[in-house]
Order: structure tokens, then sequence, then C-alpha cells
């Protein structure tokens, strides 16, 4: 495995993210970074990004946890941020990822009684973490994310999303992040989603993620992926459905989430309004307040 790492002047003066990085070894050579706010004695609520962002995306929720005395605690995936990069697309699996994901949580950190947050890929991630070692995790928020097992088809945006990536020859990772918003990114901003990636080796990661979510029922992902949503509709552990209203590629799944998980049942789940697919930067701090509120209060 070619493993690329992003040089550290990439990552100078990002705004509002003043997090010093913290790194882990995972397996198969790589080194993996996370960044930490709060009391370090604080619940631990697991941040987890998605393609094609990092974990400069949960800079407004992060503070709004830290303040409610959570240790909120936002990784890079592998591939993504700060994190060691696989330079070919191949080497990247939907198993290869929960496993790197879970060494660094539960090895490295030795994380239990953990809040994992989970959007887009986060989300693909987290609830497979949450449902293959239930003993480790107390909650659950599904943000703009879902399990798919390619038993339902994934909706037409998603499907010109795929082609973009696969077929554009220099891909704008920023363009894609701005793609998914409401709100319009200032420069800075989009510079810092481009930081991670210097030039096109770089991307594989982001590349081979969405040819990795499962689209047909006998895809290798959808058997682990139908055992994990088996586990998570018995589940006893509180779930929070935190979806914004205007995303076109993810919202379909709020509605079967409440209704299927056994821990949203009872639960308001808030909508988030006037927020797109990255709801992080939409209307972060009102995620990280529903967050926090939700976790102090289960």
């Amino acid at each position: 495995m070619r493993i690329l790492r992003t040089p550290d002047e990439r990552f100078t003066g990002l705004p509002d993210f003043p997090y010093e990085p913290r790194y882990a070894e995972v397996g198969d050579g790589l080194r993996m970074a996370y960044v930490e706010a709060g009391p370090a004695g604080g619940e631990p609520v697991v941040l987890l990004h998605g393609e094609p962002s990092w974990s400069f995306l949960y800079r407004h929720v992060m503070p709004e946890l830290a303040a409610a005395g959570l240790r909120a605690i936002a990784p890079d995936l592998i591939g993504f941020g700060r994190s060691d990069k696989p330079a070919d697309p191949a080497d990247h699996t939907y198993a290869r990822h929960v496993e790197w994901t879970r060494a660094l949580l539960y090895d490295a950190l030795g994380l239990t009684g953990v809040t994992i947050v989970g959007q887009d890929w986060g989300g693909l991630i987290g609830l497979r973490l949450a449902a293959e070692h239930p003993g480790r995790v107390a909650r659950i928020v599904a943000a703009n994310t879902g399990l798919p097992t390619g038993d339902i088809p994934m909706p037409e945006v998603w499907h010109r999303f795929r082609e973009t990536v696969r077929k554009a020859r220099v891909l704008d990772v920023a363009r894609l992040v701005q793609a998914g918003c409401k709100t319009t990114l200032p420069p800075r901003v989009r510079a810092a989603y481009d930081a991670p990636f210097p030039d096109e080796p770089y991307k594989a990661g982001p590349r081979a993620m969405p040819g990795l979510v499962p689209t047909t029922p006998d895809d290798p992902a959808a058997p682990a992926n139908r055992a994990a949503w088996q586990i998570l509709t018995t589940l006893d552990r509180p779930v929070l459905v935190a979806f914004s209203d205007g995303d076109p590629i993810t919202g379909g799944m709020a509605p079967i989430l409440r209704k299927s998980l056994r821990g949203a049942s009872g639960l308001e789940h808030p909508v988030i309004n006037g927020a797109g697919h990255f709801l992080q930067e939409d209307a972060g701090a009102e995620l990280g307040r529903h967050i926090a509120r939700f976790v102090t209060s289960t």
C-alpha cells in the first residue's frame, strides 16, 4: 500500500479551527488524525464526517459540546484531513474504513460510553460501529445519513454525484462541499476543504467512497449492513435523528430511521431548517446544541 501524508503547512491558518491535531496508529501502517475539545473527563461524543470533508466540518459543533462539559472527538477518516492517504482507490473498502475507525476509537483511545454522531459516510461507518460493538456505545445521533443495503434504490441526485466524482479529471473538493450547502462558503473555508489534498494522487479516498456505497443487493458490504440493521432495530440505546430540511441525498432516510430504530421511539427529533446536506456548515452551532441536550438528558 502506497501511503501519502499531507504536509503540515497545508493546515496553517484554518479559520475557527484552533485544535491541535493528535494521532494514533490504526493498522496497515496508517496514522489517523483527530482533534478534541472539552474536558478530558467529559462524556465522549465522537463526530464522524463524510465525503469529501474532514473534521474541520465540525468546527462550529465542537464548542457547543465542550460548553456542555462533553468531550468532543472529531477524527479524520483515513484518506481525508490530516490522516494518512492510501494512494490507490482500490485500497479503500467499506470494511477497511469501519476497521480503521474502530481501531482508533476502541483500541487506541479506549473509549466506552460513547455517543456516536455520524453524517454522510460518518453514519455509514458509525452505525456499523454501534451495531457491531454495542457495549461501547451509549447513544447514536444520525444526521443526514443512512445505512444502505442495496435493497432500496439510491436517489437520482446521488447517482449524478457519483458520476461527477468518477469522471472528473480534477476533483474540486471545495466545490463538492459548497454544492451540499445552503450558505455560501467564504474563500478561506473553501481553502480549508482543499487543504488535505495538494494534488490528485492525494484524492484517492474522496474518489473511492461513492463507489463503496452499497447500491445492489449483492454488494460486498450489503450483508454486514443488513446484519447491522437487525441489531439497530432492537438495540435499546437512545437514538437522535437530526436531519436538515434540505438534503436531497439522504432526506428520505429520516422517517425510516425514526420509525425503524428502537432507540428513536418516544424521543423528539429536530428538523434543522434552512440547511443542506452539510448541515454542520449551514447550522453547526444549532446542531451542536441539539446533540448536547440529547446527551445530557438521556
